[in-house]
């Protein structure tokens, strides 16, 4: 029942070539990136990733992808990505664009054994009626273009199917986790994490903070051990590596006067 593994590169180890990868989190937040650096570290390419988004700021899974080890993302958001843009415009990768809720309902349903699900989000778009480019050809046109899916209708609302996503692996973050593999994230850090953990056939999760088994109350494990198979504690250092996406200065006032206080900064931080 002890699923900790010493090291992160220890375990990734077994990550060939060519596998599908379920990553969590949202921006920069609950991001498994010590996970991330250990893939990179170990030079496996063609990986299929499946993320919300592809990193951001240099971080993240914008790692493995300014290396080029990625050859194809399923994700709902490129944002300000300008290296993802770029590949993907340059026919260098192939990209899966779908809505975010549709994403993050296709991972549950695959690790909860749910093949496929009808939803409404998509219908009349390209999303269903299919032509959304997945590959171009480096030259303006399109080498690759997403399938038409089924559209059913369902008490006189159309829905369009969607597939449950199995991964070979996935990797999360969490803030605390036992030995068992059951995980705590924190707040806005539990984004896509506990999704991204069911689909993996193989969950590998980097804690924060690690605990004995029984520490973690039942009612406040956010996601089972079942679902995990790995665990790597993170040193304080790497727990407390967490930037921020993007910094701005409001001009605040101040109680009791009509002009502004002193600016503060603020931001989004990782989780």
């Amino acid at each position: 029942m002890d699923k900790v593994v010493a090291m992160a590169a220890e375990a990734v180890a077994d990550v060939r070539d060519g596998a599908s990868v379920a990553v969590g989190g949202f921006g920069l937040s609950g991001v498994p990136n010590e996970l991330i650096r250990a893939l990179h570290q170990a030079g496996v390419k063609g990986l299929e990733i499946v993320s919300n988004n592809c990193g951001a700021l240099d971080s993240g899974l914008a790692v493995l992808l300014a290396a080029g080890r990625i050859a194809r993302v399923t994700g709902s958001y490129i944002g300000a990505n300008k290296e993802f843009a770029r590949q993907y415009l340059g026919g260098e990768l192939e990209v899966e664009m779908i809505p975010q809720g549709t994403l993050a309902e296709r991972l549950r349903a695959g690790g909860a054994g749910i093949p496929a699900f009808y939803t409404p989000a998509g219908v009349g778009t390209q999303v269903a009626d299919g032509g959304l480019p997945w590959r171009y050809d480096g030259e303006g046109g399109v080498a690759l273009a997403s399938p038409a899916k089924e559209v059913r209708e369902f008490d006189g609302t159309p829905h369009v199917l969607e597939h449950g996503i199995r991964t070979d692996y996935a990797l999360v973050r969490a803030a605390r986790g036992d030995r068992h593999g059951n995980l705590v994230f924190a707040r806005s850090a539990r984004n896509f994490n506990p999704l991204a953990a069911m689909a993996g056939r193989v969950t590998v999760a980097e804690v924060e903070e690690l605990v004995e088994p029984g520490v973690i109350d039942p009612d406040a494990v956010h996601l089972p051990g079942i679902f995990v198979q790995r665990v790597v504690a993170l040193t304080p250092e790497q727990a407390a590596d967490k930037g921020i996406e993007r910094r701005t200065v409001n001009e605040t006032t101040t109680p009791g006067t009509s002009g502004a206080g002193p600016a503060t900064k603020s931001g989004t931080v990782s989780g």
